[in-house]
């Protein structure tokens, strides 16, 4: 690892303006960031930890949205009764990120600022279409996820919380990489009065949406409705752990099990 300055601000202000030095990065929890460190594939100058930071944590429904901070941690949203009861689906979701270690430090604004193409949040933030708030603007999750590790950020932006319309139904399931716990194929289901959306992670360099599988359920939100339906292998991911044509075929098979969770089956 190579040396680094750190710092722990008290509030948000002195956080944004500890970001403006060159080449500052948010610490929000770790779990992707200082690995890339140790292992020597990232180098920033300056490390701003923001787990000091109170107003950046909580989870609170309004209505018909349930809002996060951005320091909530994994194993606080998968605990949380009112995500539970708001958005269970979601509760599975973080309640399936790592080991217990990593849910006790690993935040969802740090998941999402990574765009880790497997990571488990994109595809939740993405299939619900919620909407990130930074200390700037709302970002449309639609709008977000940009590519490999790449997102919407522009340089010291700092993400502060995610509001997620809460669904009439929604089922999250993944198949995951045995050692490391991330989706080789997860796929977020969601319907409500706006629609059917399906998010994919996993798959391509970032997470992204499966249109047919949208119009399918949209016309019978039921497994079967995705039978024949496929998915092209084309521009997919291949590794050592799945090549692009079974991570092609276990889309269908995922999704189908996301649907039938969202109907309590």
């Amino acid at each position: 690892m190579y040396a680094f300055e750190y710092q722990r601000p008290a509030d948000r202000a002195a956080a944004i303006a500890a970001a403006a030095a060159d080449d500052a990065r948010y610490l929000a929890g770790g779990q992707s960031l200082v690995q890339s460190m140790r292992l020597r594939l990232g180098n920033p100058a300056t490390l701003i930890d923001l787990s000091g930071m109170a107003d950046l944590r909580g989870i609170r429904r309004n209505g018909d949205t349930l809002s996060i901070g951005a320091m909530t941690r994994h194993s606080e949203v998968a605990r949380s009764a009112e995500v539970r009861s708001a958005i269970p689906a979601l509760a599975v979701l973080a309640g399936g990120i790592g080991d217990q270690m990593v849910r006790n430090m690993g935040t969802i604004g740090g998941s999402l600022a990574n765009s880790d193409p497997a990571a488990c949040y994109p595809a939740g933030v993405l299939g619900l279409g919620a909407t990130i708030r930074t200390d700037r603007r709302s970002i449309a999750a639609d709008d977000f996820f940009i590519d490999l590790f790449t997102t919407a950020l522009e340089p010291g932006e700092l993400i502060v919380g995610v509001d997620f319309p809460v669904p009439a139904r929604a089922g999250y399931v993944k198949f995951k990489q045995p050692a490391s716990r991330f989706a080789l194929i997860g796929v977020f289901v969601s319907q409500s009065a706006a629609g059917v959306r399906v998010a994919v992670t996993g798959a391509k360099a970032c997470v992204y949406r499966v249109p047919e599988f949208e119009r399918a359920l949209a016309a019978r939100f039921e497994p079967e409705a995705l039978d024949g339906v496929a998915v092209s292998a084309d521009g997919l991911n291949g590794d050592l752990h799945a090549s692009a044509e079974y991570r092609a075929a276990m889309i269908n098979v995922m999704a189908k099990r996301a649907v039938a969770q969202a109907l309590g089956r």
